[in-house]
């Protein structure tokens, strides 16, 4: 048994040293696939995800609209009646379908959280958050009201946008943005001012803002001068299409 013993010992620097082996070669192998590029995200932290992916599309963002303008330019110069009318039809939609900046009096809306002081084991957590409906019955409102151009978090609102809750925060053209919400409208300022004051919804939310119990963030501001950007995103609709 004494001498089994010591063949055991004997054998445990020969273990150790395989797992030194076999861990050398997997930081070998990681580094040479990496080639110099750090995998881990900066920060870490789901605050540094978001705002890191938000910097990343807006550059995307920026450099559609570039490309756009490129394209303008390149088709203006080209010759042809036809090509010039469809140009001409392209340009007058370019406004109403919120391809070009615009700019005037308006109505701007903040949307808050509750602050992390109010903390009531009676009261449901949905209730002190600012959800994807509060934003869209704000954003419906205003329109009701005849906005000709609404912006959320700075990026302009089309006809096909959308607006989703993803945990706790809202994602728009699939990127995710954190409270406080700030809503942006152009138009007759005294007009939407009316609608977000009878709009059933936005009500509701209103309420809840006023009651001490919750203290949800609400802001309503008439303002002077705004200029909403034009929208920068992709245009073209995707849908499913039959296999056969």
């Amino acid at each position: 048994m004494a001498k089994a013993g010591r063949h055991e010992r004997q054998r445990w620097p020969m273990a150790v040293l395989g797992v030194f082996l076999v861990t050398g070669f997997l930081f070998v192998a990681a580094s040479v696939n990496a080639d110099g590029v750090d995998y881990r995200p900066a920060g870490g932290d789901i605050a540094s995800l978001l705002q890191e992916r938000s910097q990343h599309i807006d550059q995307q963002r920026v450099d559609a609209r570039n490309l756009r303008q490129d394209i303008d330019a390149l088709s203006a110069s080209v010759t042809g009646t036809a090509l010039k009318s469809y140009l001409a039809k392209v340009t007058d939609l370019k406004e109403p379908t919120g391809l070009t900046a615009l700019g005037g009096p308006g109505v701007r809306v903040t949307l808050n959280d509750a602050p992390r002081s109010v903390d009531d084991s009676d009261i449901n957590p949905n209730l002190l958050v600012v959800h994807q409906q509060d934003i869209q019955a704000y954003v419906n409102a205003l329109w009701a009201g005849g906005a000709e151009a609404i912006s959320l978090q700075g990026q302009r609102l089309i006809s096909t946008s959308g607006i989703k809750c993803v945990g706790n925060t809202v994602v728009l053209d699939g990127v995710p943005y954190s409270p406080p919400y700030v809503i942006r409208a152009v138009g007759n300022a005294a007009a939407m001012n009316t609608s977000l004051a009878t709009s059933p919804e936005t009500i509701t939310y209103a309420n809840y803002a006023d009651d001490p119990k919750y203290q949800l963030g609400l802001k309503v501001e008439t303002v002077d001068d705004l200029t909403i950007s034009a929208y920068a995103g992709p245009v073209s609709l995707r849908y499913a299409k039959p296999t056969s």
